[in-house]
C-alpha cells in the first residue's frame, strides 16, 4: 500500500471536518451525525467510537468507523464497524482488507477483541477473517442484512 496511509482520527483532530464531509458524501447520513461521533472519538474517553481514514497524497480515499450500533435491531452485538468505503478508483488494491485488519488490531489494543459488521455483501468480508453470524434488521430497511463477527486473538 505504497503512497497510502491509514490514519486514526483521534491522532489527527484537524481531519474531523474533511472526514465528516467525506463520509456524508459517501453515505448520505447527515454530516452532523458524523461530526458528533468523530468529536466523541477525539475525547479519548473509551475505545468507542473510533474513526479511520486512508489518505493518498493528502486526499481521503477510504475510511470506516467503529460505533456502538450500526442502526440495526441487534443492540446486544456491539461495537460495530460501519461506513466502510473505498473510492471506486482505488478499489481492488487490497485497501479494504488492510484497513479492516488495521482497525481490528487497533481496537484489540484498546481491549475490544470482538467486532460486528452489518452488510449486504456476501463473501467479501470472509476474505478478511469475518464470519457470518446471523441476519439483522436494519432500521428502516425492508429486508434483513447479514451481520458478521470478527474475533482478534
Amino acid at each position: 500500500m505504497k503512497d497510502y496511509e491509514i490514519i486514526r482520527l483521534r491522532e489527527y483532530p484537524e481531519l474531523l471536518d474533511p472526514a465528516a464531509d467525506w463520509f456524508h458524501a459517501k453515505w448520505g447520513i447527515p454530516r452532523e451525525a458524523y461530526a458528533e461521533s468523530m468529536a466523541d472519538c477525539l475525547k479519548k474517553e473509551g475505545p468507542v467510537p473510533q474513526w479511520y481514514v486512508v489518505t493518498r497524497g493528502g486526499a481521503i480515499i477510504a475510511g470506516l468507523g467503529v460505533i456502538e450500533n450500526d442502526f440495526h435491531d441487534r443492540k446486544d452485538l456491539a461495537p460495530n464497524v460501519c461506513a466502510v468505503y473505498v473510492e471506486e478508483t482505488h478499489r481492488r488494491r487490497g485497501i479494504a482488507g488492510r484497513m479492516l485488519g488495521f482497525v481490528c488490531g487497533d481496537m484489540a489494543a484498546m481491549g475490544v477483541d470482538t467486532l460486528y459488521l452489518l452488510t449486504d455483501h456476501t463473501a467479501f468480508y470472509e476474505r478478511y477473517g469475518w464470519e457470518f453470524l446471523c441476519m439483522a434488521q436494519g432500521d428502516g430497511e425492508p429486508e434483513p442484512s447479514r451481520l458478521y463477527i470478527h474475533h482478534t486473538p
